[in-house]
């Protein structure tokens, strides 16, 4: 049996083998083990098919690199084996992945940033708030305020640290003090300072919260990574707030995945004549959505919700536009 340090080495290695989300290499890694699927894809020696999804000359340096990186940032690479691993809330993602390998498996580990344990920040009082870039005066006021008053309830609130109603709902919950209150989950290494006019918000974050990325450090951020992080801030989390989205974009993408795994999704109603809003006022007319107004329509939906975070139920292939 491999230890805990020579499966974290493999899987930082299988990270830079491919891209962290790839669902064939999740599936190799889940029947052979970690270490084994490593030494394989390393050696070429690995099927045929998962070869095919793997780069070529990958170096274990990469991996010993990422992790030293991490280290020196006084970050973690969280994986499977370590017993902060919250494998129950993880595990939807494999159905995820075998409804769709568009969405991607679940994966390698997590690189952390902060003293916050990971299956605690995960806990059923946890809320992710997301939401356009372009957000009007009204989006950031109500993401700031929802956020407070939910981190002062004791709810983690995770978002993409974008900026926007994302960096709007950090504020809110950091304004708050509240050890745990916030965490980001970013499309790039967590030593990248992306979005640059976030760089110090990030640090607020990791101190008093947690960043977190699948990516390995210098990974930088690209247009599918966006994308593939909001299946962890959906399946992180026990319900997804929508706070002003457009007809199409990340906010909508998230939203369509909680709801296929399961987990209530809310959305705030903004000005019949916004369209910074429309996309919240679709989510609410086909059913996707539960309209909310305050945060106390939040903590009562995700106090009364009976969903099994281990047993999600699909509702059919996403949006394309939401894909895109």
């Amino acid at each position: 049996m491999s230890s805990s340090t020579d499966a974290r080495r493999a899987r930082a290695f299988l990270q830079h083998a491919a891209e962290p989300t790839n669902p064939v290499l999740a599936r190799y890694v889940a029947k052979v083990g970690p270490v084994d699927a490593a030494y394989h894809v390393s050696e070429r020696t690995a099927p045929a098919h998962v070869l095919a999804e793997t780069r070529r000359n990958t170096d274990w340096e990469r991996a010993d690199a990422a992790l030293r990186t991490a280290a020196e940032l006084g970050a973690r690479f969280v994986i499977p084996e370590d017993d902060e691993w919250p494998a129950g809330v993880v595990d939807g993602l494999r159905t995820l992945a075998a409804d769709d390998d568009i969405l991607g498996g679940p994966p390698q580990g997590l690189w952390v940033h902060g003293d916050a344990r990971l299956d605690d920040l995960a806990s059923p009082r946890s809320v992710a708030v997301v939401g356009a870039r372009a957000a009007t005066e009204y989006g950031e006021h109500h993401a700031a305020d929802f956020a407070y008053t939910l981190a002062s309830r004791n709810v983690t609130v995770w978002s993409g640290a974008a900026y926007g109603i994302d960096g709007a709902a950090h504020r809110g919950a950091l304004a708050t003090d509240r050890r745990a209150c916030t965490v980001a989950v970013l499309a790039c290494g967590i030593d990248y300072g992306y979005p640059a006019g976030h760089v110090g918000l990030l640090k607020r974050i990791a101190t008093s919260g947690a960043v977190v990325s699948e990516y390995p450090p210098g990974i930088p951020p690209a247009r599918h990574r966006f994308l593939q992080r909001h299946r962890l801030l959906a399946a992180f989390t026990r319900a997804t707030v929508v706070i002003e989205a457009g007809q199409r974009g990340g906010a909508r993408h998230a939203a369509r995945l909680a709801d296929r795994l399961g987990r209530p999704v809310l959305a705030v109603p903004g000005p019949v004549s916004s369209a910074a809003s429309a996309g919240c006022h679709r989510l609410i007319q086909d059913g996707t959505a539960h309209l909310v107004t305050s945060a106390d329509d939040v903590i009562a939906v995700i106090d009364e919700s009976k969903e099994a975070a281990t047993e999600p139920e699909l509702h059919g292939p996403a949006d394309e536009a939401d894909r895109r």
